[in-house]
């Protein structure tokens, strides 16, 4: 045997990636993202009924609107009433949903020690991000107060060479990105989700693989997102 071959011969190929999903109706589960096997993280959340009213009697009287912003645990309440407006008969609906979105906020600045956190409330009535993919960011939180919610891939179920350019203008169903419909993991509306990114240390090659779900003609998604500043 040469010495290249012995070489060679002494070289293991790398261990695949294992990433896991972890869920709970609690959210004590939100620290498992700092788990190195994990790339998501869902608390399963049931909406309590006062703020699903409020949310569907704002977007049909289209007292909503997007909004971007960059808030703190301190001002995050503030700065969502000040944006929104509210009127004399919306006031209790949008106080609630307010006060829900400044509890992520608090909740997402303590979790990651952050100051301040890019917050998007977005109306949708189509896909944002129709195809999947991975974020080149840390983590981000997502949650759904209304409609269908985001899709994901389990890391074991993906072909990563498919992503982007690699689908070779093939839908994400047809490149081969993944081997069945069954494949394809959802969100449900109410569910406050982390998504780790390519930018998590020693993540890369392991964001989660994810997508804005299609909207059915004449309905609205109602989609919350916060990052990291």
């Amino acid at each position: 045997m040469n010495a290249l071959a012995a070489l060679t011969a002494q070289i293991k190929p790398a261990e695949p990636l294992y990433r896991r999903a972890a869920k709970e109706c609690d959210a004590n589960v939100l620290p498992q993202i700092y788990n190195q096997d994990t790339n998501i993280v869902i608390w399963q959340r049931s909406l309590e009924q006062t703020l699903t009213s409020a949310v569907n009697t704002l977007l049909a009287t289209s007292a909503l609107k997007s909004l971007e912003l960059a808030v703190s645990p301190d001002d995050a309440f503030d700065q969502l009433i000040k944006a929104l407006k509210p009127e004399d008969n919306n006031r209790d609906e949008v106080k609630a949903l307010c006060e829900d979105i400044a509890l992520l906020v608090e909740m997402f600045c303590c979790l990651f020690d952050l100051k301040r956190a890019g917050l998007r409330l977005k109306i949708l009535d189509k896909p944002m991000c129709p195809r999947f993919h991975v974020d080149k960011i840390p983590c981000r939180l997502v949650t759904t107060y209304q409609g269908v919610a985001t899709q994901w891939l389990n890391h074991s179920d993906v072909n990563r060479s498919k992503l982007g350019t690699g689908n070779l203008g093939k839908s994400d169903e047809e490149s081969g990105l993944f081997k069945s419909l069954s494949n394809i993991n959802q969100l449900t509306e109410g569910d406050v989700a982390l998504l780790k990114g390519e930018y998590w240390d020693d993540n890369e090659g392991a964001g989660l693989v994810h997508r804005s779900p299609p909207v059915a003609a004449n309905e609205q998604r109602l989609l919350l997102t916060l990052d990291f500043i």
